[in-house]
């Protein structure tokens, strides 16, 4: 049916109506476009910061001692290089 068709049987408001209706949908969503771009630059910004404390929380600032001759030794205190521990926290 077109437009001169649904003029014809209907009449000009419902044409007007209709036209109205397709304005209002293409108005508002024109309207949202801001709201979705800012809520997908958040996005982005809250997966680096997740992404950097992640890295930050799970990589070790310093490393594990290795087998090393010169430490090795009978009475030599390997405990130094382990974490303190936490109240509460189960290995």
């Amino acid at each position: 049916m077109s437009a001169f068709d649904v003029l014809e049987r209907y009449g000009t408001a419902a044409l007007l109506r209709f036209l109205g209706a397709v304005a209002m949908f293409v108005a508002l969503h024109l309207l949202r476009l801001p709201f979705v771009l800012v809520c997908r630059l958040l996005e982005v910004g809250m997966r680096r910061v997740d992404v950097y404390l992640t890295t930050a929380a799970t990589t070790r600032a310093y490393t594990w001692p290795t087998s090393d001759p010169d430490t090795d030794q009978p009475g030599h205190d390997k405990t130094r290089f382990q974490r303190p521990a936490t109240a509460g926290a189960h290995r």
